[in-house]
């Protein structure tokens, strides 16, 4: 088997094609930091942490990441770790990685992607056969829509729709009126045979004031309603007093916190990233244990650039759980790009070539490893970390 010759850290930014904020969002998406792994056989792997400092879970549970907190935690207690490990050797790496420091899932998972990566490069096996197998050859993708005003919101809407997207979610728990009011006309405008969700990313002040807002959407036609509130007593309160499924985000980041959502009667869908449980490896047991329990899935993110939306895509293709269409990126490089706005939130990627997007629906590909080569040049194009 292949072991790890060396761990860099590589961090970019890619052109947003719009602004795409969400509540407590204060920065700019798309500046993140890519890993590089090479194996002793010259081969190498790609991973990416997306990480967000405000994001951390229910309470600061998690806390946030920063590409310099991430580049240093790899740099320092991660890439000595696991240098000469066994790239496949998927668990022994985690433990590898715990053990020389807590906490930081981002940064374990963007290491944990790059032996994916590698490995199935070695191997010359698509990554979604390391994780089981392949249980589905196409991704529904559900657009999101940021904090946008409401006019711009409802021609995007319209737009994608027409590119074949058969679901949007749409950012709200900033202004209940204005949530409402937003919901209500992307449904006249799309049509009823289109999914709409809403995200509060825990935007709401109480259980009351959110049940109240789930309850006046609820007329216009609701897929769900993602993390309405923070802390598991508050989200237990609003999913036992609406009709709309309650998805949590925010509250599920490992095996353990969906188990507790369980008990608790928390949240009826749970959305399960690559990166809040630190890695494929991980995501596969929060899978698992919503799929034990009956909760459907979606795989979500932060808006990932080609590499880590690979990864979203690799998960998605495995885990038996994840029926729900996925918020992930419709990743593409400018050269493919032609004016289309359905997934697209870059200017530009990082990937050789574009997923194929049809009828709403990202084709998983099935090249080795995370299925599309990284483009070299494109990275060094974007990086930003030259001179810090």
């Amino acid at each position: 088997m292949v072991r790890i010759k060396s761990v860099e850290t590589v961090h970019i930014a890619l052109p947003p094609r719009r602004v795409h904020k969400w509540r407590g969002l204060t920065e700019t998406i798309g500046g993140y930091v890519l890993v590089c792994m090479t194996g002793d056989n010259g081969l190498l792997g790609w991973g990416e942490a997306p990480v967000v400092k405000d994001w951390g879970g229910d309470f600061g549970r998690y806390f946030g990441e920063t590409p310099g907190t991430t580049k240093y935690v790899i740099e320092n207690h991660l890439a000595p770790a696991v240098v000469d490990a066994e790239a496949g050797n998927f668990a022994s790496l985690h433990s590898r990685m715990n053990a020389a420091i807590k906490g930081y899932p981002y940064a374990k998972a963007s290491v944990e992607m790059a032996a994916y990566d590698l490995v199935g490069r070695t191997l010359k096996v698509p990554v979604y056969s390391l994780l089981g197998g392949c249980v589905r050859e196409s991704i529904l993708v559900t657009h999101s829509i940021g904090l946008l005003p409401v006019e711009e919101a409802v021609a995007e809407c319209v737009q994608v729709v027409n590119e074949g997207v058969h679901a949007i979610k749409i950012k709200v728990g900033v202004d209940p009126r204005r949530d409402v009011e937003i919901v209500r006309q992307v449904r006249e405008a799309v049509g009823q045979d289109v999914d709409l969700c809403v995200d509060a990313n825990q935007g709401y002040s109480s259980p009351a004031e959110a049940i109240q807002t789930i309850r006046a959407m609820e007329r216009y036609g609701l897929k769900y309603a993602e993390q309405p509130v923070e802390g598991l007593t508050r989200m237990t309160e609003v999913a036992s007093a609406v009709d709309t499924p309650v998805m949590a985000d925010e509250s599920a980041w490992s095996a353990q916190d969906v188990l507790e959502i369980i008990e608790r009667r928390a949240a009826d869908i749970i959305s399960i990233y690559t990166t809040k449980p630190g890695g494929l490896y991980r995501a596969m047991e929060v899978a698992a244990v919503a799929h034990a329990a009956g909760l459907p899935c979606n795989v979500n993110g932060s808006v990932e650039t080609g590499v880590g939306n690979l990864a979203n895509i690799q998960l998605a293709a495995a885990a038996p759980s994840v029926t729900l269409p996925c918020v992930v990126p419709v990743s593409t490089p400018v050269d493919a790009q032609h004016g289309q706005l359905a997934g697209i939130y870059y200017k530009d990627d990082v990937i050789k070539a574009p997923l194929e997007f049809s009828d709403g629906a990202i084709k998983v590909p099935n090249g080795p490893g995370m299925g599309i080569e990284v483009d070299e040049e494109k990275i060094a194009r974007y990086r930003v970390d030259r001179h810090e």
